[in-house]
């Protein structure tokens, strides 16, 4: 028999929501944005580890070394700390927004509805939704590239197939990508876990591959591209946020997987170890395969797939890619297609489940790369590539979720003071109001201001460093704003196991 209230019941620290008719008959509820019970938070710090491995190690982590000298004008070296700082920096959002998943087992979208409300939180739930629509489309061609070599290398008409190879085998891995996420969040845990290790044994031989036909020490003296006596604060701070921006989307949905932690020292520990150094290492990796490109296959080659696709023999080659498929697959499927699929779900719980959300992010990835994959197969021509749009429209677009990322933090941390109303966050009409007006002031101002200064070339510092001023700005006005617009949150009662026993 269903109760008709539902109730919060701490289990060891871990709230868990037992369920009633009141959320269960709600709109805003289904089963798969339901908040997960105690006995489905069982990701160690390992796991939380292996994830962060297997997210890390992708082709534009590979690709960040030569962005940041080629467009940000750093040396290598220069390049190389750019990396390793701004991972550490945002460990910080990464670990504090995922306090709320790890506690009270609630997904992204429902985090948000505490300061955005129960309705307008779709509004930044889309926009984090089409960011990683976009990311799941690039990488999914990354993905379809190595499965047009590895079938090249294998069966080498296929070659001829060209571009149309490529376009055929970006539907072949996307389709994978879906049906891992499909599985659920434990068929993710279990590739994470199995690809962590593969990768990181990868890396390390791909190191010793190449370093002997580079010189580390001539790739350090050599002079950064920015003009001659230039300061270096202001390029070494730009590409530090840059750099943040890549995981920037990650900071907000972070409670997506910190929802199926053990606890919260798991989560905090499994990041530490997973994160800053694995992307410092391949991101080096990219930069000495690189510059050994020349000597291995006799010109400069940045991109991974293509620089072993030349080398002239099939069997490695078809391992390669095979490596670099699940090193893709184990990437894409938690950093690009979990939020999205739980964004379109949010919007509306009882027509859009788990599976659905999935698809759609699957659909709106297929039309966002539709203009490249056209070129691909010879159908368009223009100047306009996949290089350009993931250097420039996401990385700056990932940008203005800054300001999202310190209002969760301030919400959750100073405003609600770790407590949460779980029944009322699946219910229109109660705790929590449609439309928090405090949360869109705060989301508001900081974006205004970096249109402001992208358009008008006015306070360029403002946007240069867009991920920083965007995330403190957001969460210093949230923390004023707040307590004067939305109305005082009631302490809500918790059933303790032990006490509940006694009785």
């Amino acid at each position: 028999m269903t109760v008709k209230t539902s109730r919060m019941v701490d289990k060891k620290g871990l709230i868990e929501l037992e369920e009633g008719s009141d959320v269960h008959d709600s709109p805003r509820f289904n089963p798969d944005i339901a908040p997960t019970k105690a006995r489905e938070r069982t990701w160690s710090f390992w796991n939380v580890a292996a994830l962060w491995v297997g997210m890390s190690i992708c082709v534009p982590t590979y690709t960040l070394g030569g962005v940041l000298t080629a467009y940000f004008g750093l040396s290598v070296g220069e390049a190389l700390l750019a990396i390793l700082l701004a991972n550490v920096v945002v460990l910080v959002p990464l670990t504090l927004n995922a306090f709320p998943g790890t506690k009270f087992g609630i997904p992204f979208p429902v985090v948000l509805r505490s300061s955005f409300g129960i309705l307008g939180s779709n509004v930044p739930c889309l926009i984090r939704a089409l960011v990683g629509c976009g990311w799941f489309g690039i990488q999914t061609m990354f993905g379809g590239l190595a499965i047009h070599l590895l079938l090249s290398a294998i069966f080498p008409p296929w070659r001829a197939l060209g571009g149309v190879g490529e376009v055929i085998g970006f539907f072949v891995f996307g389709a994978m990508n879906l049906y891992v996420v499909i599985r659920g969040a434990e068929s993710i845990k279990w590739l994470e876990t199995l690809a962590a290790p593969l990768l990181l044994a990868v890396g390390v031989g791909l190191m010793f591959w190449a370093w002997p036909h580079m010189s580390m020490t001539e790739l350090l003296a050599q002079p950064p591209s920015r003009p001659e006596g230039a300061s270096v604060y202001g390029y070494f701070f730009a590409g530090l946020t840059a750099m943040v921006g890549f995981w920037a989307t990650l900071s907000l949905n972070i409670p997506d997987f910190s929802r199926f932690a053990r606890s919260q020292k798991d989560q905090i520990v499994g990041q530490v170890l997973g994160l800053p150094l694995t992307m410092f290492f391949f991101a080096a990796l990219g930069v000495v395969m690189t510059a050994a490109s020349e000597s291995l296959v006799g010109q400069t080659v940045a991109d991974p797939v293509n620089l072993i696709g030349m080398i002239d023999n099939p069997f490695w080659v078809s391992i390669a890619m095979v490596l670099i498929i699940v090193a893709t697959l184990s990437t894409n499927t938690a950093a690009n297609i979990v939020s999205p699929t739980n964004d379109f779900q949010n919007v509306a719980p009882k027509l859009v489940n788990h599976t659905r959300g999935v698809l759609i992010t699957g659909l709106v990835g297929v039309l966002l790369m539709g203009y490249d994959l056209l070129q691909k197969a010879g159908v368009i021509t223009s100047g306009v590539t996949l290089e350009s749009l993931y250097s420039n429209w996401l990385l700056g677009y990932s940008s203005l979720l800054g300001p999202i990322a310190g209002i969760m933090a301030v919400d959750y941390f100073l405003i609600k003071r770790q407590s949460l109303d779980v029944p009322s966050l699946y219910q229109d009409n109660k705790s929590y109001p449609a439309i928090n007006v405090a949360g869109f002031i705060a989301f508001g101002v900081p974006v205004v201001l970096t249109l402001i200064a992208l358009t008008t070339g006015t306070m360029n510092w403002f946007y240069d460093y867009g991920w920083f001023t965007g995330s403190l700005l957001g969460a210093a006005i949230y923390y004023v704003v707040s307590p004067l617009l939305s109305p005082v949150q009631q302490v809500v009662p918790i059933v303790s196991v032990d006490t509940e026993r006694l009785s």
